[in-house]
């Protein structure tokens, strides 16, 4: 017995992922295999299945099975991504397979893979030469993400490399694992089986067409020829898919076949799916065991594996794993289709006894390299040196980072004559998907509040943003649009409720920070011109952005009426919501936590330091001191609720996906909450949330890029997302913003050393 010690890096927890026994089929007959051959080489080795299923409700799941995910449903995967992740688990082993995963091709398992942090091995059932775009696009996901890829034959490496440009060093060649059984002679076994007197020539698997049985059917009256005790036995249930397409239209045409012929006495058929074990001493009591597939490209197949291990004659079609299986004399290859070949090469089998016993001995001793024990020790070697390899997070200093000093290159790159372009790949802007309102009244804000920037460059940009937003606003829907085409076309006739919201929130922050009068003038005029829509929206977030707007501009214009209006009416209705929705342990407005979550606390502090209302100050002040409290890790940093946390009722955030949006509007938040209480501790929580832009995260790991002004689009559970949309660069740019302000109203407070710093 093999100990965890003794393999490079101690392992002692790993998720399996594919399909598991009690279903029928070959994956699920590899998946449980590998199971048992883990547990008994490494005893003391933690393994959660997870099992997929194609019919929820209708396998009864041995208790080794963690959970069982419905293949269709998508959010089961993400589930069990979040499951794995906080299971303990060192590892997941995943076994691939077209078919046995929903979405496009299979697309749901990616969803999984790119929700978990732990590093990945991937055994490949299947690998296409030519496959279409959908299996070309999960495949090179798959290996993206895959720490080691498993390959059941060398030709696997080869296709990997050749057409998916795969890369070597990842792949492994595993080849599938065999029983490990003593040779027998099949004789011995017979009478179990009412075979006495038989010459026995086997096929098992589950029954398709595909795998050339009607072949076989017509090599035997030459075989019966020549043997007349030959039994052709054909064992397996039909393919479950099968059955529910067209039932067993397939088994009844082979065994009309068969009558037609002449050898109905001659061929036996076993609908059935046995057990492991009882399969074996089937396949042991055969004489002569036969593959007539049809597929040149099949790379796996479980069944010549097994009838290998146990020491069988072979003849079999040249299909890829029996070309590489059975090569240097280790078994008999025949043309596809050639049922006189099959006929021939059987005959010579079964008149031989001499020839078929050395065949069979060479046969076992290629078997002994591959059973099932000896496969468990190099995969969990591959394992440990992939966990092994996994970078280490140190987690540093929480108070050596520097603010940035703001920069507008980024926001200038992803900007043109029209406006501010929604997203990008990597940094580049993706003129695919156009613009939107929400980034460019952002960035008008951003403008308007940049300090050190270039007159002539900050009118220009001035112009352009609110121009996108002036053209925006459909006076016959009394609503402004929010989306437009890279054409300037616009994808709707009226935005969502937030994104009408953003935009007076805007339209209020320019009429009181934008540096030229001409600009503050048009901010006022269309806030006065739209703001009353804000009594039309239902959105407590687009309540929340327009309160920040009506407190804005009661800044820049006190005693404005629509403003006071605003703030008092929703200020109410805010605090109304927090006694609906509190509980003991939730000091919320909503049930369910969601995005720019902070923005509602600011909202009401805004609104009682405008309008003196104590109890709003208050109600801000609490909610935030409770939200700011779930973005906090055990470490002590901010963690931005992820947004596979929004939706959920009365749950605890989930961690990933993060985003810059939700760091900004907590620097934000605590900006405001200082200038009502001139509590410190609100400075030292937005510099807590303004270092996680710097790497003082989760993942160590920088969101700004500092040398140009960009950011990266958020935090996975396997690292950075590399993109940079409008929305990150503007989140923290802004936070740049407030971050420099805070700084420099609390220097004399604090000291040079702020807490900011």
């Amino acid at each position: 017995m093999v100990h965890l010690a003794d393999v490079v890096t101690p392992i002692d927890h790993l998720a399996l992922i594919g399909n598991f026994l009690p279903r029928k089929c070959g994956l699920a007959t590899y998946t449980t295999d590998t199971f048992t051959a883990l547990k008994g080489r490494f005893p003391d080795l933690d393994i959660d299945i997870y099992a997929m299923d194609d019919h929820p409700g209708r396998y009864e799941y041995p208790p080794e099975v963690t959970r069982s995910i419905p293949d269709q449903d998508r959010s089961a995967y993400l589930d069990a991504a979040r499951e794995i992740e906080a299971s303990g688990a060192q590892a997941i082993w995943l076994q691939h397979e077209y078919g046995i995963f929903g979405g496009v091709a299979g697309e749901h398992i990616l969803a999984l893979l790119d929700r978990v942090s732990l590093p990945v091995i991937v055994t490949l059932h299947t690998i296409l030469e030519k496959p279409d775009a959908d299996q070309r696009r999960v495949m090179e996901g798959l290996l993206q993400r895959a720490s080691r890829v498993v390959v059941m034959a060398e030709r696997g490496r080869e296709i990997l490399e050749r057409v998916y440009g795969a890369s070597g060093r990842s792949i492994v060649m595993i080849p599938h694992g065999v029983p490990d059984r003593d040779f027998v002679q099949p004789d011995s076994l017979k009478p179990r089986f009412g075979w006495e007197g038989r010459k026995v020539v086997l096929t098992f698997g589950l029954l398709a067409p595909g795998k050339g049985i009607e072949v076989m059917i017509e090599a035997l009256p030459k075989i019966v020829a020549a043997h007349p005790e030959t039994l052709y036995t054909v064992l397996g249930a039909t393919h479950p898919n099968l059955v529910a397409y067209e039932g067993e239209k397939y088994r009844d045409g082979l065994k009309a076949l068969a009558e037609k012929l002449g050898v109905s006495d001659n061929i036996q058929f076993i609908d059935a799916f046995l057990e492991h074990d009882e399969l074996i001493d089937y396949l042991q009591a055969a004489d002569i065991y036969a593959t007539p597939y049809l597929n040149p490209a099949q790379i796996t197949s479980g069944t010549l594996s097994y009838a290998v291990g146990v020491g069988k004659a072979v003849v079999s079609t040249p299909y890829v794993h029996a070309t590489e299986i059975l090569a240097d004399g280790h078994g008999v290859l025949v043309d596809f289709s050639d049922s006189d070949a099959f006929a021939r090469e059987i005959i010579a089998l079964l008149g031989n006894d001499r020839n078929r016993t050395r065949l069979q001995e060479r046969a076992y001793a290629r078997g002994r390299t591959m059973i099932w024990p000896r496969l468990a020790e190099v995969a969990m070697r591959e394992i440990a040196g992939m966990v092994a390899a996994k970078p280490r997070r140190l987690h540093g200093s929480s108070t050596s980072f520097t603010p940035l000093t703001p920069d507008f290159a980024a926001v200038e790159r992803m900007s043109d004559s029209t406006g501010m372009l929604q997203h990008s790949i990597y940094s580049v802007p993706d003129r695919r998907h156009g613009y939107c309102i929400d980034d460019n009244a952002r960035a008008l804000m951003l403008v308007s509040q940049m300090p050190d920037m270039d007159e002539v460059q900050r009118d220009k940009w001035m112009t352009i943003y609110a121009s996108f937003v002036q053209y925006a606003w459909n006076p016959e829907a009394r609503r402004f649009r929010n989306f437009m085409n890279f054409d300037r076309t616009w994808c709707e006739d009226t935005g969502s409720e937030d994104s009408n919201g953003r935009t007076l929130w805007a339209l209020g922050v320019t009429a009181r920070d934008a540096q030229s009068s001409k600009h503050r003038d048009w901010a006022v005029r269309m806030f006065d011109m739209t703001a009353s829509i804000t009594m039309e929206l239902g959105s407590p977030r687009a309540h929340g952005f327009a309160m920040l707007g009506a407190a804005a501009m009661l800044d820049a214009h006190p005693g404005h009426a629509l403003s006071k209006q605003i703030l008092a009416r929703y200020g109410d209705e805010l605090c109304a919501l927090l006694e609906v929705a509190r509980r003991p342990e939730w000091e919320w407005f909503e049930i369910v936590l969601a995005y720019d979550n902070a923005r509602l606390p600011e909202a009401l502090i805004r609104a009682g330091i405008a309008l003196d209302r104590p109890e709003f100050v208050k109600c801000g002040l609490t909610t935030l001191d409770w939200i700011v409290g779930k973005q906090t890790s055990p470490e002590g940093r901010f963690r931005a609720v992820g947004s596979e946390s929004f939706g959920r009722v009365y749950a605890e955030p989930l961690q990933f996906d993060q985003q810059p949006l939700e760091a900004q509007a907590t620097i934000d938040a605590c900006h405001a909450a200082y200038l009502a209480s001139d509590d410190l501790r609100w400075v030292e929580e937005a510099g807590k949330a303004y270092r996680w832009y710097l790497g003082a995260n989760d993942l160590d790991l920088p969101l700004a890029t500092s040398q140009d002004g960009g950011c990266f689009d958020g935090l996975m559970p396997t690292g950075l997302n590399r993109n940079q949309g409008a929305e990150s660069i503007l989140a923290l740019q802004m936070a740049n913003c407030t971050i420099s302000g805070l700084a420099k109203r609390t220097e004399s407070v604090a000291g040079p050393h702020s807490a900011v710093a």
